[in-house]
């Protein structure tokens, strides 16, 4: 028996068995990986400052275990976690005033790897100095302990992005670890249609009633990554949101519980997070929760950030199986995707279209590292680098026309772009009024359709 269209016959599993592989370029971070030497290019966070403490504190990211601590002078350092004498592991090491000191034979290593003592060896042995442990340059951050782990030769600058440096801002650090491949909890950030279903329709309000409105829909590259816009009705009021990808592996969201209903310009993020490969099938959300009157009036809960929390629903397994089940968030729809999702297993739709371009753009990115070519450092402007997730409300009545929503929104995302390096720290102010004279640009005609 022939079977033309085993993909199209009702109960056809059979036919649907055999796997294919997964996505090895993209999902793959170990190194000499090609995403993991893509990967290792930039700053990545490894922990938070507050996990810390006296003892050394065991991580693996990118494939690689090591070994975290603080000694005496206040220095972080990271090292590979095996001792290069005899392998004993350094999450048993005794922290230093300077440096780290091995349990098992007394090696001390200072936070770059020099090898400062070997006392069981003769004074006259030279083995400590020709030999350096691994190390990477570590450093702390608004809460955040940060690590480049790639060629000493191309360690870029630290970036500090605008966000960063908002006046009358809490910045509250926190990590969750989730047992999964990066990517699949990255490409989240750039599937915007999600959020009316998963946050909305199928599982009930989750943050707002406003994200249950179907949006028009765009996807655009920007000088650090890529943003997707989407141009909902509510009311009287058109809500034009942009969320971030700031490449390799951060996602900002603009207000977490932002409800439509409140003329607003270019109000900013309420999260700035990575996404860090643990290994292939284990990643981590590490990054920090905006708190200020402007994202977050009220709504946020300062006291459930942290270490594996976060103050908004679906984000761990923090709920009983039932009760994810029955109202599942962002971990359970990422997690379930099988441990490395398998691209070859999808159908991609017309709404994917953000999905397949971050896809088409990190994979550019991959290959031109693999290639010999070193990743442009961003340009910053006022000491900052310049960011793009925003919500922006405008008063326009009109009706729910998906294709004047989209001018609408093509409109607010080219002021924000054209405004960017060159207004330096007055930025937020002047892409603000650009988008109040955009509003009042708009006639009754246009209101209702373009």
């Amino acid at each position: 028996m022939t079977v033309d269209r085993p993909r199209a016959m009702p109960y056809g599993g059979y036919y649907r068995t055999k796997l294919p592989a997964e996505d090895a370029e993209l999902t793959h971070v170990g190194p000499g990986t090609p995403c993991g030497e893509y990967l290792r290019r930039f700053w990545q966070p490894v922990a938070l400052a507050a996990e810390i403490k006296d003892l050394p504190l065991a991580v693996r990211i990118l494939g690689e275990d090591l070994v975290l601590f603080r000694d005496g002078d206040g220095r972080v350092g990271l090292l590979h976690r095996h001792c290069s004498h005899r392998g004993t592991s350094l999450e048993y090491g005794i922290v230093s005033g300077r440096g780290i000191r091995c349990c098992y034979h007394g090696w001390l290593y200072d936070v770059d790897g020099t090898i400062l003592e070997t006392p069981g060896e003769p004074p006259e042995s030279r083995i400590r100095y020709n030999l350096v442990h691994g190390a990477y340059p570590a450093r702390d951050y608004k809460g955040l302990v940060f690590a480049y782990m790639g060629p000493p030769a191309e360690q870029p600058e630290f970036p500090v992005y605008d966000v960063m440096a908002q006046p009358d801002n809490e910045m509250v650090a926190y990590s969750i670890a989730i047992p999964c491949n990066w990517l699949q909890v990255h490409e989240n950030s750039m599937d915007p249609i999600h959020t009316v279903f998963l946050h909305t329709r199928v599982s009930g309000t989750q943050l707002a009633d406003a994200w249950g409105a179907m949006p028009a829909l765009e996807f655009t590259q920007t000088p650090i990554g890529m943003i997707y816009t989407t141009s909902r009705r509510w009311g009287d009021k058109v809500w034009v949101r942009s969320n971030d990808v700031i490449f390799p592996n951060i996602a900002q969201a603009a207000a977490l519980f932002e409800d439509g209903k409140h003329e607003k310009h270019f109000n900013r993020v309420s999260l700035t997070r990575w996404i860090v490969p643990i290994d292939d099938t284990h990643a981590m959300t590490i990054g920090w929760r905006h708190f200020n009157d402007r994202v977050d009036p009220g709504l946020g809960d300062r006291s459930r950030v942290g270490k594996e929390m976060v103050d908004f629903i679906g984000q761990s397994e923090d709920r009983p199986i039932e009760e994810r089940q029955r109202v599942p968030g962002d971990y359970d729809a990422e997690v379930s995707q099988r441990p490395i999702a398998i691209h070859g297993c999808e159908n991609l739709g017309w709404s994917d279209r953000g999905v397949a371009m971050l896809r088409r753009l990190l994979r550019r990115s991959i290959r031109a590292v693999a290639s010999g070519e070193r990743v442009p450092p961003p340009r910053a402007a006022g000491g900052t680098i310049p960011t793009y997730a925003h919500d922006t409300v405008l008063s326009l009545p009109g009706e729910e026309d998906l294709a004047a929503l989209a001018v609408i929104g093509r409109q607010v995302t080219d002021t924000v772009l054209a405004a960017g390096i060159d207004a330096g720290g007055q930025r937020e102010a002047v892409v603000a009024a650009k988008l109040q004279d955009l509003a009042r640009s708009f006639t009754p005609q246009t209101k209702v359709a373009s």
